[in-house]
């Protein structure tokens, strides 16, 4: 009998040699035709951009909202409870895209560039580990948000060969990208891609100890 094929946890180089055909039931993929479809579409809707944004309401899913506080999304504190606000596709693609020029221009060793949808649910199961690994790594280490279905992340998207979802680019203090994570088959396989990246430019004095290095939960690996 068989084994199933595995997947790389992550890539050194572009997804060039993934197979077009391949079926993943845990992670998000886009088509071609998705590409081709935003390339043909882009004009009417930057055309349409002021339309949309006045008339539309397009809130990002409930448990994306700790990064609109990142971007400065402007909510409001009654009670000690966060007041949610809505944001437009160009206005959460925009806030998106300041985090990402902040966190470059900050000097860190690296910045992780994740690009998710905000209907993957793998993405949403990620969310609160993605928080942690940023909050253990946050002398050293940058990670960004790009809703891969926003059109401003289009140029970046077709730059890094974005093929799939949940997706963590690797790039350094000069903003050149040095690996991604491989196309994901489960929350678990994309959490070791995450930690072979964190590897790849984790400072020695930041290096973990050994003895928690390799612990039964990998949730706290990275």
């Amino acid at each position: 009998m068989g084994t199933a094929p595995r997947h790389p946890l992550f890539c050194f180089k572009w997804e060039w040699d993934v197979p077009r055909n391949s079926k993943n039931s845990n992670g998000c993929t886009w088509e071609t035709p998705w590409l081709v479809k935003s390339l043909q579409t882009i004009g009417s809707i930057a055309a349409g951009l002021f339309d949309s944004a006045t008339k539309s309401s397009f809130p990002l899913v409930q448990s994306l909202g700790p990064f609109q506080l990142n971007a400065g999304s402007g909510k409001d504190k009654e009670g000690g409870v966060f007041k949610r606000k809505s944001l437009t596709p160009d206005e959460q693609g925009e806030a998106e895209q300041r985090a990402f020029a902040s966190a470059l221009a900050s000097g860190k060793e690296a910045t992780v560039l994740e690009f998710y949808s905000p209907k993957c649910a793998l993405c949403n199961s990620l969310l609160n580990f993605t928080l942690e690994v940023e909050r253990r790594n946050m002398e050293w280490l940058n990670i960004v948000m790009a809703d891969a279905e926003n059109e401003k992340w289009l140029p970046e998207m077709l730059h890094y060969d974005i093929k799939y979802v949940p997706c963590f680019v690797l790039l350094d203090k000069n903003g050149m990208a040095l690996a991604k994570t491989g196309v994901p088959s489960s929350r678990l396989h994309v959490i070791a891609g995450i930690s072979h990246l964190l590897k790849m430019k984790r400072p020695a004095k930041y290096e973990p100890p050994a003895s928690t290095a390799h612990g039964p939960d990998q949730d706290n690996e990275a």
